[in-house]
């Protein structure tokens, strides 16, 4: 029993976020009906039989398909504007989906050079022990896109903004180039969510989430999400190998994603609202040497960030002192903002990335990124944007910094 009486194709994006994909049992329900359940059964050996030979007509086994995880699918896909949408079990598996599937030995991948930790593994050290060789670039030097893309390649991968540093990257350009240079250019859209900014509509080709962040958005539920209008794609690359390797979203977390999307645009907006007043205050700070926030002039890709961005985001990156024990004071002053690593929340958070999420490459190639021990990434929460400022305003005259 479909929810909707009228056209769903065209609702806004407010009422696809409450409505989008939700499918009633014949009971009815007002809430998506939860389906915690690992398998189905047949009326006979020859329905069985059946729906293994016209594969995907029916739900046979949740590891491929489940009603709730379809829901929260369908519910995204609409939002992204996207014909086609795969849940995972997390964003990293999201991300690894995306790119494995399209690679084997002799494969090549070219990457923006500033990802999360995680990301920049799999491209820099995991692809590559099965013979794929890899090239990391500037992501906002497009001579060095163009250098990098003279060449053949099968998969271009950037995050834009980018985890942590926020930079900024001309989407629409590394789509033409990627494509003139045989590949797919996937991007991970986790910083600006799709309100603010739809790659696809950029030229990108496949957009992967972490919807453990804004789109589930209360600290509550792992889970990630591969999206694209490439139908072949999908059904013949993606597919198969999210069927045979099994990274499958739970249902309960579909469940709990489900609730998250339908406050998604209240939350995103007044988090945009607050990081913009934070940066504005930490810009206007002695103490703080550095903010790094696409809403702010200051920001080397600013012009860039608004024409593809509906606003500067909830992330702020800033530099406190000289260096970690700095920043270290300053994380142990605040009494309001939690010390996290993870992002999107409700409720503020702060992590020092150098000694976290991106510990493991070394001091140079965090130098390459721009990650020096000063650096503190700010995932601005739904708190009132004052109390916010004061917390930071103690911690910075805890940690000695000048104001």
């Amino acid at each position: 029993m479909k929810d909707s009486k009228t056209d769903s194709t065209t609702w806004r994006t407010a009422t696809r976020l409450v409505r989008g994909g939700t499918r009633r049992s014949p009971h009815c329900e007002t809430s998506e009906a939860l389906y915690m359940t690992s398998g189905y059964v047949y009326g006979s050996a020859e329905e069985a039989e059946s729906s293994f030979v016209t594969d995907g007509t029916r739900f046979v086994y949740s590891r491929f398909a489940n009603p709730t995880v379809e829901m929260f699918q369908d519910r995204l896909a609409m939002l992204e504007g996207a014909a086609e949408c795969r849940a995972t079990a997390s964003g990293m598996a999201a991300v690894y989906a995306a790119l494995a599937s399209q690679v084997k030995a002799g494969s090549r991948i070219v990457a923006s050079r500033a990802l999360f930790g995680s990301c920049h593994y799999i491209v820099g050290d995991l692809l590559p022990r099965f013979g794929v060789d890899h090239a990391f670039v500037d992501g906002t030097d497009l001579a060095q896109w163009r250098e990098a893309l003279s060449r053949p390649a099968d998969v271009v991968f950037i995050e834009s903004p980018s985890n942590p540093t926020l930079e900024v990257i001309d989407i629409a350009e590394v789509a033409k180039l990627a494509h003139a240079a045989g590949a797919r250019l996937v991007v991970d859209n986790v910083f600006a969510t799709p309100l603010l900014q739809r790659p696809l509509t950029l030229g990108a080709d496949v957009v992967v989430y972490s919807t453990t962040k804004h789109i589930d958005g209360q600290g509550r539920s792992l889970g990630g999400a591969v999206l694209s209008n490439d139908r072949g794609f999908v059904d013949e690359v993606l597919g198969p190998f999210l069927r045979h390797t099994g990274p499958t979203l739970s249902a309960f977390n579909a469940w709990l994603l489900l609730k998250g999307l339908e406050t998604m645009e209240l939350r995103v907006e007044r988090q945009c609202a607050n990081a913009r007043r934070v940066a504005e205050f930490l810009a206007a700070r002695k103490g703080v040497r550095r903010v790094l926030y696409p809403g702010l002039p200051s920001h080397p890709q600013h012009a860039l960030a608004m024409r593809q961005m509906g606003s500067g985001g909830s992330i702020v990156a800033f530099e406190a002192g000289r260096g970690r024990d700095d920043a270290f004071r300053l994380l142990n002053g605040l009494r309001l903002i939690d010390i996290s690593n993870n992002l999107g929340d409700a409720k503020s958070l702060i992590t020092h990335p150098a000694t976290t999420t991106h510990q493991r490459l070394g001091d140079e190639e965090r130098g390459r990124m721009g990650i020096g021990p000063a650096l503190l990434r700010l995932s601005v929460g739904l708190e009132d944007a004052n109390d916010l400022i004061d917390d930071l305003e103690r911690a910075l005259a805890a940690a000695g910094l000048p104001d």
